[in-house]
C-alpha cells in the first residue's frame, strides 16, 4: 500500500489515560480527530465528543481506585467504533441504561451499549458518518454549463 493510500478501513488507536474527569479532555480530542479523518461533518464530529465524553464520565463514577481507562478506537470504513473499559470497583453495576445519559449516548450515536463482565464495565458506542450524495444534475443545469 502507498504512504498516501487512506489506511481508514482498518485502523485501530489505542489509548490509556488514569479514570479521573481531569484526562477526559484527551479521550474527547482524539474522538474528534479521528472522526475527522473519516470526514464526518462537524455536527457528528461534536455529537461523537460528546458521546464519548458522556460514556468516559460514567464509566468513571464505576472505576476502583487508581484505576486506568482504557479506550479503543476502531476506523472501519465510514464507522467509528469506540470502546471504553474499566477496572470496576466491587459490587458496581452495568452502567445505567435507563439515566439521561445513556439517553444522550443513544441520541448521538448510531449504536451503545454497555456491559460489566469480569468485574470490567465496558461501554462500546458506533457513530456512522452520513454519506452526501450530490444532487443530480437537472437538464436546465446540465445545458448551462
Amino acid at each position: 500500500m502507498s504512504p498516501d493510500q487512506d489506511h481508514a478501513d482498518s485502523d485501530e488507536v489505542l489509548l490509556t489515560v488514569p479514570a479521573d474527569g481531569a484526562y477526559l479532555g484527551v479521550l474527547r480530542t482524539a474522538a474528534a480527530g479521528l472522526a475527522a479523518r473519516l470526514h464526518f461533518t462537524l455536527d457528528e464530529i461534536e455529537d461523537l465528543r460528546i458521546a464519548v465524553d458522556e460514556a468516559c464520565a460514567m464509566l468513571i463514577r464505576l472505576a476502583a481506585p487508581s484505576e486506568e481507562l482504557r479506550c479503543r478506537f476502531a476506523l472501519t470504513g465510514q464507522d467509528l467504533g469506540v470502546e471504553v473499559a474499566v477496572p470496576a470497583a466491587p459490587a458496581s453495576a452495568v452502567p445505567d441504561t435507563t439515566s439521561f445519559a445513556w439517553k444522550v449516548l443513544t441520541a448521538l450515536t448510531d449504536d451503545a451499549r454497555a456491559t460489566l463482565v469480569d468485574q470490567t464495565a465496558t461501554i462500546a458506542l458506533t457513530a456512522r458518518r452520513t454519506i452526501i450524495r450530490p444532487a443530480p444534475q437537472t437538464s436546465t443545469e446540465s445545458a448551462a454549463e
